[in-house]
């Protein structure tokens, strides 16, 4: 929300700016998101790529429409929902999110994983989804082993 706050960073011609996407930090973000994740994922980035486009319009037109208030209140969510982040992982996970690992897999690849998750929930690619199972079940059993050992 908060790249929908920059001016314009590309001086485009009138004709060629979309109705709530100028060229503005926020709309070139969710640029680049959609085309890496349609590189990474080809069909699941195409279906989610509109979802975060319609997304930065509608930040953008509330930036436009109400200013400061905006703010506030994407400041405010972010906030709730990175608290509920971590107390969801210390709590029920017993671990730190990825976010304290790896910053581009938390706030890059994470989004996209969520995606997949609710693609794999409606069955696409079983096969992916199997392999990706037994990559995560890996990654646990070594994070586990780690852990027993620098604790045990």
């Amino acid at each position: 929300m908060n790249g929908t706050n920059t001016p314009s960073l590309l001086p485009l011609p009138k004709a060629l700016i979309i109705p709530n996407l100028p060229p503005n930090l926020g709309t070139i973000a969710c640029t680049a998101y959609a085309l890496l994740y349609i590189l990474m994922e080809p069909f699941a980035g195409s279906i989610l790529a509109p979802a975060l486009v319609g997304a930065t319009a509608f930040a953008n037109h509330l930036t436009k429409t109400y200013g400061r208030t905006t703010n506030y209140w994407a400041i405010g969510i972010h906030i709730v929902c990175w608290l509920a982040q971590f107390i969801g992982h210390g709590v029920f996970e017993r671990r730190a999110p990825a976010l304290i690992d790896n910053l581009v897999q938390a706030l890059f690849l994470a989004p996209f994983f969520v995606w997949m998750e609710i693609l794999f929930f409606f069955g696409y690619r079983p096969e992916l989804k199997k392999r990706l199972d037994g990559a995560v079940e890996k990654e646990i059993a070594r994070f586990k082993s780690k852990q027993t050992t620098n604790f045990g």
